[in-house]
């Protein structure tokens, strides 16, 4: 029998049943909600987590008009009271703001009109032939619809009209079906990131606003509504005057194990496709993640990775989760070393370590990066950082839940390392100057004080040829932007070893650099050994055969922020 396809980016509940997807399900989240909501819920995960698809659960499970057999088998159907009463029962309003991310106010503007437009034109033939709507109430209806002919892939509506949509629409539709009005909101917040990214910030907060304010304050037709996002914005920012709105965080037990994968749920997916062995490597990889009281996966992640074994069973884990962002917080984060973050708080988040810090969830985007105290409570609310233990109050033991978010924190480290290198063109010449020299003294003390300069990757759950590669990088970094060298690398982590090999062509230098990481400190004697591996597997032979006149080898050390250079010469 054929195995159900995995729905890699796929976010339509519907869908997802008719074209025999895969399901984790999460439908007891149906339940959850109608006993624990308030008049407004708001859901704030980290993105990819199955926010959209489970705002288009809720669509399908509460709608007029939706197919019951959709939730055949699955764990609300055994609700059978809360079925009779709440299954296809409301007029709903879904739309979603995740895609509207204009480089200026008024392309952004132009989105969410459009975004506002074809949700309501979904209705059209409903509510235009409408007898329950008077000729008036059909002519404001059409103002949701009407298209901007100069540009018509938009929809045109002044600003009374965009800022009152969706209370109008819910007016509308509760007239004609004689029920109050479910709203869905995905991804409230993406305006909101886009507008201060791109410094419109003061605009966008001000019609998002107005647009919350009309549909989920002073609306009589609203029964309830759900926004998904993020980050929970401050109610200053956007939710002013709003009822607190009840909130579902990361924080928060309620509804916790709703989105991701609990280990239970991962396991059964294993079985299914037969991938039970690939279970310790996926935890390792994209586990870690604690949302109130349950331990999650992340899901875009598993997808992504159990689909690509079944065409190849032996593909290492990779990253998908860290490349769908720019990750643009994790520089910001990064670059607050010295403005009130050390060196030795990201150095042990990367070592596999906690760090205590006062998290505060209300935040406004126009903030984020002020302080390093808020950038730590955007990295923990994004999904950067994850929390351990118990909270004291507002105080989170804070760490990277995964091998994929450690790597990502790694990286951008290295690239700001390349990029302080690319700008101090002395101290790189000088360090070049001494290694082509055969000058070990001057080269291990430059080195040395590159190395102090970088954050280092002491990452306590690496093996020790993963340690290597951290220095093996530091080394490439410096020697990329030397010009007029041939630099090559010849990496191979699972055997161990790491190799550079440099010709200085207008000098006829060859060198070759073996790299060490001394697990007991014993620095003389790991270049040591560098040096006899060097002799033993014949690296410099390429050289040889090349005639190059003088080859110098080079065995570098490295504990931490230390390390030790010796080198030996060959003269051809």
């Amino acid at each position: 029998m054929d195995k159900m396809r995995l729905p890699v980016g796929i976010e339509n509940f519907e869908e997802i049943h008719t074209d025999n997807y895969y399901y984790v399900d999460k439908t007891s989240m149906i339940r959850d909600l109608i006993y624990r909501r308030g008049k407004v819920n708001l859901f704030t995960r980290p993105r990819r987590f199955g926010k959209s698809l489970n705002m288009s659960m809720l669509k399908e499970f509460f709608e007029i008009g939706s197919d019951p057999q959709l939730f055949d088998g699955l764990h609300i159907a055994s609700e059978t009271q809360l079925c009779r009463e709440y299954m296809g029962k409301f007029p709903v309003i879904s739309v979603s703001l995740k895609d509207v991310n204009g480089t200026d106010y008024k392309t952004a503007r132009s989105l969410i009109c459009s975004v506002i437009g074809e949700e309501a034109l979904r209705f059209y033939d409903i509510l235009i032939n409408s007898k329950k709507l008077n000729e008036i109430e059909k002519d404001r209806y059409r103002q949701l619809i009407t298209i901007d002919y100069e540009n018509r892939e938009s929809f045109l509506m002044p600003d009374t009209v965009l800022m009152g949509s969706l209370k109008l629409l819910s007016m509308l539709l509760e007239k004609h079906y004689d029920s109050k009005v479910i709203i869905l909101i995905d991804e409230y917040d993406v305006p909101l990131a886009k507008a201060n990214e791109k410094q419109y910030y003061s605009e966008m907060v001000l019609l998002i606003r107005n647009m919350f304010d009309r549909a989920l304050k002073t609306n009589n037709s609203l029964y309830f509504a759900v926004l998904t996002g993020c980050l929970r914005v401050s109610k200053e920012s956007i939710f002013t005057g709003l009822n607190n709105p009840t909130v579902f965080s990361i924080t928060d037990e309620d509804c916790d194990s709703y989105f991701g994968f609990t280990d239970n749920e991962m396991r059964e997916m294993l079985a299914y496709y037969n991938l039970e062995d690939k279970h310790e490597a996926i935890r390792e990889w994209y586990d870690g993640y604690r949302f109130g009281d349950t331990d999650v996966y992340c899901p875009w992640d598993v997808v992504n990775y159990v689909n690509k074994l079944l065409v190849n069973r032996e593909l290492t884990p990779q990253d998908y989760w860290s490349n769908t962002s720019s990750n643009d917080i994790v520089k910001h984060f990064i670059e607050k070393v010295g403005d009130g973050l050390s060196k030795t708080e990201i150095e042990d988040l990367i070592a596999g370590e906690t760090v205590m810090k006062e998290i505060h969830e209300d935040l406004t985007y126009d903030r984020l990066y002020d302080s390093a105290d808020n950038i730590w409570s955007v990295l923990f609310t994004t999904g950067y950082l994850t929390q351990r233990g118990t909270s004291d109050g507002r105080v989170y033991q804070l760490a990277i839940p995964n091998m994929e978010i450690r790597n990502l924190f790694k990286n951008q480290i290295m690239d700001m390392f390349k990029e302080s290198v690319s700008k101090d063109g002395e101290t790189l010449l000088a360090f070049c100057n001494a290694l082509a020299a055969g000058n070990a003294r001057e080269t291990e003390r430059l080195f040395t004080e590159y190395l102090g300069r970088t954050i280092s990757i002491r990452d306590t759950f690496a093996r020790k040829p993963t340690k290597e590669n951290f220095y093996h990088g530091i080394l490439l970094g410096i020697l990329g932007f030397k010009s007029g060298w041939y630099v090559k690398s010849n990496r191979e982590s699972g055997n161990g070893y790491s190799d550079i090999f440099i010709k200085v062509e207008d000098k006829d230098i060859g060198i070759i650099i073996e790299i060490k990481y001394a697990e007991k400190e014993d620095l003389t004697a790991a270049c040591e050994n560098a040096l006899r591996q060097i002799d033993m597997r014949n690296y410099t032979e390429e050289f040889h055969q090349a005639g190059v006149v003088t080859v110098l080898k080079y065995g570098i050390a490295c504990f931490r922020k230390k390390c030790r250079v010796l080198v030996e010469k060959e003269n051809n």
